[in-house]
């Protein structure tokens, strides 16, 4: 079961500003950045990620219907920013608990606590450049 949408307006408005700036170099942590599917606005969403050779797999702690992942859907992709590197990553799709086996142990059982079993791909498109 995702998080509840409150605990989701707080982390948006409180605990995200603070963790922006961090999450693109924390373990097992990313910054999605996508546009608005209708203001075209950029945003910048600080989330749990793991990126191997061939994607990033993100873990949808506030479940499928969040802003981030229909903006992503609707633009076909966005960037993922990681460990100092900026990774282009095409459309999502979304593989259910199967992402749960390529998230590090430590992490997976945090998700596991906290009862999150949906998990997202996000293909990457070319070589990471650096931020």
């Amino acid at each position: 079961m995702p998080l509840p949408r409150g605990l989701a307006r707080f982390n948006r408005l409180v605990t995200n500003q603070i963790a922006r700036p961090l999450a693109s170099h924390l373990p097992a942590m990313a910054v999605i950045v996508h546009k608005g599917r209708s203001s075209g606005k950029e945003y910048r969403t600080p989330v749990n990620c793991w990126i191997d050779d061939r994607s990033a797999i993100v873990a949808l702690t506030y479940g499928s219907g969040t802003d981030w992942l229909k903006n992503l859907s609707a633009a076909g992709g966005g960037t993922v920013l990681a460990r100092g590197r900026a990774y282009p990553v095409g459309a999502p799709e979304l593989i259910g608990a199967d992402g749960s086996s390529r998230m590090p142990r430590i992490v997976n059982r945090l998700l596991a606590f906290i009862d999150v079993s949906e998990f997202v791909e996000l293909p990457l498109l070319r070589p990471a450049e650096p931020t």
